[in-house]
């Protein structure tokens, strides 16, 4: 969820560049590699890439704070300065770069995903390592706007719809499995060799892109004045203010996990077996929030939260236990992190249903603030507390939320939801 949408502008410049499936098609058969299959592949690869990259910092948490001799909290900016980036800058770098094909956008946004994640592991000290970050982060809502207008222009339009999600789950493989895969190659190769395999992603797809059959049309310039009236009513307001306390809640806990888990007493293994499970559980929560929304909206809003500080409460409490305690608890944990994240973006994409395409982008700078601020807080409690700070600042944010629904549940009950 780091990434711009797609605007009415674009879509507009997509059904111009529909018009040439046909002809892709027959050059496809003539060529497998300009196959449109292929390059929906490779722009998942890359989806999965650059989000790796993005959260791979969560991952090596430890290695870094003993690398560099830095906090946990200070390791956090890591996290919280990528977020902020992407949420500041990402309008601005999709206008500015407007005029380049997209085919150059989506390969030369991933070649400084490859570049950065080869030049990390020699970073002499932790400032290196966190400019080293910002190109990633600028380029980030580049590839994921271009990336989906691309897709979604290799094929008819009866089939855009799952191609955009198909190529969605390289996404969410990245956001959920990037950590806890870093982590396991951390801890059974090398700090070095985890940079490298974000780094071998990225190359892979960009090779795979450099071939395909990407339209040539240059990028139409975002327009949303038409769209800015969503702004002015409230329960557009109050879903996006929860964005933003629902993922600093989120990201207070997360950011530190493997921080959290090793000054547990689990082994690098075994986070790492626990990350896996914890993003199996994300994969199950994805599936059960989609299912729960169809049914009842609001119950579904109102669970979430709860059953995440709940779940924020067995980490806290039940922290030294055996594996297969710790099992579960994770599974649990995965289940409440994703259910709300979907539930939330489906709150405020409703709340905004006119302006579908300016809201979804509002939802995610919004909750790429509050990957920012619950990193940041997060910090501030570990500096304070220790790290069971990244605790109380998940339950603060929790917290927030249910008061924020709790403001807003006479409009919910009034609004008229249809499930997903």
């Amino acid at each position: 969820m780091e990434a711009l949408p797609l605007n009415s502008h674009q879509q507009h410049q997509l059904s111009q560049s529909q018009s040439q499936s046909q002809s892709q098609s027959q050059t496809s058969a003539n060529n497998p590699l300009k196959h449109p299959g292929l390059s929906l592949f490779f722009i998942a690869l890359g989806l999965f890439g650059l989000f790796t990259v993005e959260f791979s910092v969560v991952g090596l948490m430890p290695q870094i704070t003993a690398r560099y001799d830095v906090s946990p909290a200070t390791a956090g900016l890591l996290v919280s300065v990528f977020a902020g980036i992407v949420a500041i800058f990402g309008p601005a770098m999709m206008l500015g770069l407007s005029k380049y094909t997209n085919r150059t956008l989506l390969v030369s946004s991933l070649l400084v995903f490859c570049g950065c994640s080869l030049l990390s592991p020699w970073a002499p000290n932790f400032g290196t390592l966190m400019l080293l970050r910002v190109p990633s982060a600028l380029f980030l809502s580049v590839f994921f706007s271009v990336a989906f207008v691309s897709v979604v222009s290799l094929y008819p339009p009866q089939q855009a719809a799952r191609a955009s999600a198909a190529v969605l789950m390289g996404e969410s493989a990245g956001m959920i499995f990037g950590a806890p895969l870093i982590t396991l190659i951390a801890s059974t190769v090398s700090y070095n060799a985890s940079f490298y395999f974000c780094a071998s992603i990225c190359a892979i797809a960009a090779i795979g892109l450099c071939f395909s059959s990407l339209p040539t049309t240059p990028q139409q310039a975002p327009k949303i004045t038409d769209n800015l009236k969503i702004l002015k009513r409230l329960p557009f307001l109050l879903a996006t203010t929860s964005c933003l306390t629902v993922f600093a809640a989120i990201y207070s806990v997360y950011s530190y996990t493997v921080e959290y888990l090793s000054k547990s007493g689990y082994t690098g293994e075994q986070t790492s077996i626990l990350m896996m499970i914890f993003g199996l559980g994300g994969l199950l929560g994805t599936y059960l929030s989609g299912r729960l929304l169809s049914k009842s909206v609001l119950f579904a809003l109102t669970l979430y939260p709860l059953l995440l500080a709940f779940c924020f409460a067995l980490l806290f409490y039940l922290k030294h236990q055996p594996m297969a305690v710790m099992g579960l608890i994770c599974m649990a944990w995965g289940i409440a992190h994703m259910g709300l994240a979907v539930a939330t973006q489906f709150w405020v994409t409703s709340s905004g249903k006119d302006a579908p395409e300016f809201a979804t982008s509002i939802f995610v700078s919004s909750g790429n603030v509050g990957v920012t601020v619950g990193t940041a807080a997060a910090g501030g409690w570990i500096t304070v507390v220790g790290i069971d700070g990244a605790i109380w600042s998940g339950w603060t944010f929790c917290i927030a939320t249910i008061v924020i629904l709790a403001i807003a549940l006479p409009g919910l009950r009034r609004a008229s939801f249809t499930g997903t």
